[in-house]
This record gives structure tokens, sequence and C-alpha cells, in this order.
């Protein structure tokens, strides 16, 4: 592919973007306590909220792939009246500020949201539970799952569902053994960013499901509630969950790192 020649301005600007990003990461690792690193990340605290949210991480997952995956087929696979209105409605908690989402969620599914009661009545619960940080998790990560699931699905060749079709296979037959198995590498991709997205969850989930240390604390608002007394600690944590959104990134790698 031929490469075409940029002005020398570009590549400056681009420098002093990258810096931009690199500069905050790189203050971490320097302004770190590392002769404390160890005793900071063995401490029990820390142990119980990295369990909280690798379980609302995966839970949250979890749930965002069971509806997130019929809803980016319908959108990819499907014409319908309205199918942009819904998928703008779908990718609204991309842009939506995470504390509105938190309070979406109380006025929806709260003791006395819409459906709070119904839920109630059958024994479900979900604000200030490990579950309702879950719903939450996944409430702010379903969006980026469905767009990488529709970007699959974009490039899955039709006709051979169409071959399949007219082979006299049903719909569900064509589905489940022509498109899914082709889509697995988007399919685990999808997995991995949101995973990375629920993890780093911290507005809708510390409004929905709050702080409570051994339930509904994930790593996120523990870096939060150790900065106010222990900046230095908190330096930590944020490094640990750095590195897992790294190990994320470049678990990507040749899927969404473009490399020529």
């Amino acid at each position: 592919m031929k490469r075409a020649r940029l002005p020398g301005i570009v590549f400056v600007a681009a420098a002093a973007g990258v810096a931009f990003v690199v500069l905050p990461l790189v203050a971490l690792v320097i302004r770190a306590p590392w002769s404390n690193a160890l005793h900071e990340l063995s401490k029990s605290s820390v142990r119980t909220a990295l369990i909280v949210s690798l379980e609302v991480s995966l839970g949250a997952t979890a749930l965002a792939f069971a509806l997130g995956m019929p809803i980016a087929l319908a959108l990819s696979r499907s014409a319908f009246p309205g199918r942009a209105i819904v998928r703008g409605v779908v990718l609204l908690p991309l842009v939506l500020p995470p504390v509105v989402a938190g309070v979406a969620l109380l006025s929806g599914l709260g003791r006395s949201g819409i459906i709070g009661d119904a839920l109630h009545a059958l024994g479900v619960s979900l604000p200030f539970t490990a579950g309702g940080a879950a719903v939450a998790a996944a409430f702010v990560s379903l969006p980026l799952l469905v767009l990488a699931l529709e970007a699959g699905l974009s490039g899955v060749d039709t006709r051979l569902e169409d071959a399949a079709l007219s082979l006299g296979a049903s719909p569900w037959f064509a589905l489940s053994r022509v498109t899914l198995p082709l889509m697995r590498p988007h399919i685990a991709a999808a997995l991995v960013i949101a995973w990375a997205r629920a993890l780093g969850e911290f507005g809708a989930t510390i409004t929905f499901a709050g702080n409570l240390r051994g339930r509904t604390q994930t790593l996120p608002l523990a870096v939060f509630e150790v900065l106010q007394t222990d900046p230095a600690a908190a330096t930590i944590l944020s490094l640990l969950l750095v590195a897992v959104s790294l190990i994320a990134l470049f678990s990507l790698r040749g899927r969404f790192l473009v490399q020529r």
C-alpha cells in the first residue's frame, strides 16, 4: 500500500498528542512508591477489592453479551422501522455521564424505580449489591460490545449464510453453524473490550451500587477511597489497573491494533 507524504507539522502534532496520553502514565510510574508496592498490594482490602472487581466485571461481561449479541445481530442482519433510533439508544451510554447512568438505573431498577417494586416482589434487590454493580458495569460496557460485534458481522460474507439457507438449513442452523463460528475472533475481542470497560467502571457503580467494602467496592472505587488519605497507595493501585488494561489491550493485538 502506497503511503502518502505528510507535512512535518503533522508529525509534530501527532507527537504532542502521544505525549498528552503518555505523560500522565509515565508520571504514575515515576511517582509510585515502589519500595512499598508489595506491601500495599498485599493488603487484604486490596485483595478483596480485586476479587469483587473480577466478579463484577465477569458478571457484567456475561450480561452485556447475553443482551448485546441479539442486538448486534438485529442491527446488522435486518432492516426494521426505527433501526437508527434503536442503535442510537443502545449507544447512548457511551456519551452519557456515568453518574447520570447510575441515577437512571436507580430510577428504573431501584427499590422505588419503575420496575423496582416488581423485582423486589420476586426477591431481586439490585441497588447496593454486587449484582447491582454488575448491572451498572454492563449498562456502560454494552455499547462497546455491540459496536465490536457489529464490526465483526460486517466482515462475515453473507453469501455463506445464503448458501446454507438455500441448501435447506434453518435460520438458526445458519446462525449457529455458519455465522457464529466465523465470528469467534470478533466475539473474543468484543468480550475483552466489554470486560475491560466493566473493570474500570466508576461513576455508575458508585451511584447505583455504592462503595461497600467486600460487597460493591471494586478497584476503581478503592483507588478513589484511598486517594483521600494515602495518595501514594492510590498510585500503586492505579498502576495495577493500568497493567490490567494494558494486558487487555495487547490481547487484542492484530484485531484493534493495526500493524503494517
